[in-house]
């Protein structure tokens, strides 16, 4: 999947050109915007963006500043993208047609960019953002705000995209399709399956250490009966305990070659890791990997 990477910051500009410059760069990378400062000090912002064949996604950190899409403004520069904004630091308010909300940290709001917003930042931000094109998802006709950090669907979006962006070499072809999927799911908009299994294996990343980690744990997380989620694994020729045992072996195997826990023993690598003994551990390791623990961590 072909991905651009891009960055920008404002530090590297006079301050009279700061705000054209940060106006001018979101145009290109994320969405149009008018945008406005609240003080008198320079505008300080910078920029990380990802841009896929469909989706895009930025994280975002500045001073405080008003940032805008007018009707006349939308007219001039359509865009044809849901936009997401995750917030991650400081108050903002948002105003639309039917009326003002405030997200505080934790929270996001989906909208439609091609209707009419004004968004404020009075003690700066750092956000997350997230467009998607209009026709992908079917979306409310106010903004939706939902917590990110509760919920299943909710939790697998935020953290699919905050380590999509940190991570960009390590982009999987699923992306863009699990990215909609979560957020179909997220819109109660059908039993998506993709969106399904990448927000069950989200969880299942999230709690590898726990020893009560069940399949029917798992399931109730995503709203599922153990039966239904367990015929969205069999797509993809697996069960959902087989899954947990192979993700526990990763983890495993990179804690055996850390450096910095030489010092723990096999048993102890065991229990973090999530398994109930040292020999369960042993015997599972040996059947994904081909060797034991200890001739892994000498290798």
């Amino acid at each position: 999947m072909s991905a651009r990477l891009l960055r920008f910051t404002t530090e590297n500009y006079s301050p009279e050109s700061r705000v054209h410059l940060w106006e001018g760069h979101n145009a290109r990378a994320l969405i149009p915007l008018d945008i406005r400062t609240l003080e008198s000090a320079p505008m300080r912002s910078r920029q990380t963006n990802l841009h896929l064949p469909s989706i895009r996604m930025a994280d975002v950190t500045g001073t405080s500043q008003i940032v805008e899409r007018s009707e006349a403004f939308i007219n001039d520069h359509p865009t044809g993208m849901i936009a997401v904004f995750f917030a991650l630091e400081g108050e903002a308010f948002f105003f639309h047609r039917g009326g003002h909300l405030t997200l505080q940290p934790g929270q996001a709001v989906l909208y439609d960019a091609d209707l009419p917003f004004t968004r404020g930042f009075s003690r700066g931000l750092r956000e997350v953002v997230l467009t998607v094109p209009r026709g992908l998802v079917d979306t409310p006709p106010l903004p939706l705000v939902f917590d990110f950090t509760t919920g299943a669907h909710e939790q697998a979006l935020i953290r699919l995209v905050r380590r999509t962006l940190e991570n960009p070499q390590e982009i999987t072809p699923t992306l863009e399709r699990d990215v909609v999927s979560l957020l179909r799911l997220i819109l109660r908009r059908g039993d998506d399956e993709a969106g399904i299994l990448a927000s069950a294996k989200d969880y299942i990343d999230r709690h590898l250490a726990d020893q009560d980690l069940t399949p029917g744990r798992v399931a109730a997380a995503v709203g599922l009966s153990e039966r239904q989620l367990s015929r969205h694994f069999a797509v993809e020729g697996a069960s959902i305990s087989r899954f947990v045992q192979g993700q526990r072996v990763e983890l495993a195997q990179g804690v055996l070659r850390d450096p910095e826990r030489q010092g723990l023993s096999v048993a102890e690598v065991a229990a973090r890791c999530g398994f109930t003994s040292q020999s369960h551990f042993g015997r599972v390791f040996r059947e994904r990997v081909g060797m034991t623990p200890l001739q892994w961590r000498k290798q």
